[in-house]
């Protein structure tokens, strides 16, 4: 700034300098409104599913951990029972533990079986997925 001299270059620099604080402020509850905005949890939420969107691997990850957990869930449900077997109990047990433990080792094997259940439940062959994976690429 220049050197002050008058009353009327001290009420100009005073004009400039509130113009100046209002366009900061205004700024500056802007910058607010968009911190604010980012921290809600529904927003986190939304910012990190995008972001998974564009890691494969952790797009991988995730849908071998889904998979995963619904093979153990929907074994327990078939094999083990609220009955008070102890022999059937335990043998439900050995099961679910040897569905996890293939499950663990081998999750490409249990999505493509997967990919091609619900290709039946669709009415779409094998030789159309592909056909439909090359064109989007």
């Amino acid at each position: 700034m220049k050197k002050i001299t008058s009353l009327i270059d001290l009420r100009a620099a005073i004009q400039q300098l509130e113009h100046q604080q209002l366009i900061e402020e205004k700024l500056l509850k802007e910058q607010l409104n968009l911190a604010y905005n980012s921290v809600k949890p529904a927003n986190i939420l939304l910012n990190t599913i995008k972001d998974l969107g564009g890691s494969n691997e952790l797009k991988n990850t995730l849908l071998n951990t889904s998979v995963g957990l619904g093979a153990v869930y929907a074994s327990k449900k078939i094999f083990q029972s609220k009955s008070f077997r102890p022999l059937k109990n335990i043998i439900g047990s050995a099961l679910i533990t040897g569905i996890t433990n293939v499950v663990a080792k081998n999750p490409d094997v249990i999505i493509s079986i997967g990919n091609k259940f619900f290709d039946m439940l669709k009415g779409t062959s094998n030789d159309e997925r592909k056909e439909n994976n090359e064109t989007e690429k």
